[in-house]
């Protein structure tokens, strides 16, 4: 056991690049993951019988699956109908329709939180069923669904070292390969384990921030703090 080699692949160009390969598949993948999630949230909760079904399909094939299948589908077998797509590429499709339908039904679920009521309310107010999609309905459902979002998000950066087997030179497979050329798996993981770590502390406190920012109690007390400072300040008559 060396901490020496530890600190060595620490700072050493292909770990850190390997952790940025990691970072971008996680963010890019649940970029469009939400996106996906959101467009077949929609879709359940469309009038329209078959769009009902479809969203339906979706979310049984991509969440009775295992995305290891999926990944080595997309990468070997989509080859066969023409269409010929980079490991990266490959990787960044499955993750992200994976993701797509565990974020419909968190989505979903925010969607359906916030009550009938108050969509009728800003419907006769004047405002359109966009309009209160958009003001009324998202940003209390984001609330709700930004904790079990933040889970999905570190789940993704460790399910992300399954494009591995794709040859992605994400984290972990560049830990693999060091460790295979010299046989120290110990230190050579153990860097792995730390950029791992440290890219989880960093989501949390994201997560974190976000969740104070969007507490509807902390805006009111922030406002009101404004709001008793400029009654403090006193006005000064210049006529």
């Amino acid at each position: 056991m060396s901490f020496q080699l530890v600190l060595d692949y620490l700072v050493s160009p292909a770990f850190f690049h390997g952790a940025l390969i990691t970072l971008l598949l996680t963010v890019t993948a649940l970029v469009f993951g939400i996106v996906a999630g959101l467009v077949i949230a929609l879709l359940q909760e469309a009038r329209f019988a078959p769009l009902r079904g479809l969203a339906l399909v979706y979310v049984w094939l991509f969440r009775g699956t295992p995305v290891l299948f999926q990944i080595i589908f997309i990468y070997n077998v989509l080859p066969g109908f023409g269409i010929r797509l980079s490991a990266f590429l490959s990787a960044v499709i499955a993750l992200s329709l994976n993701e797509g339908a565990y974020m419909a039904e968190i989505l979903r679920s925010g969607l359906r939180a916030v009550t009938r009521g108050q969509r009728t309310a800003a419907l006769a107010l004047g405002l359109t069923r966009g309009g209160v999609m958009r003001h009324i309905v998202l940003p209390q459902a984001m609330r709700i669904v930004l904790p079990p979002i933040g889970n999905q998000m570190i789940g993704m950066l460790k399910t992300s070292a399954l494009v591995s087997v794709v040859a992605v030179e994400e984290l972990l497979l560049v830990a693999n390969q060091t460790a295979s050329a010299n046989f120290r798996y110990f230190e050579a993981l153990s860097a792995a384990g730390i950029y791992y770590l440290a890219l989880s502390t960093i989501f949390m406190a994201g997560q974190a921030w976000l969740e104070r920012t969007l507490d509807p109690k902390r805006s009111r007390a922030r406002k009101q703090r404004r709001t008793g400072l400029k009654a403090l300040i006193p006005t000064v008559d210049i006529r």
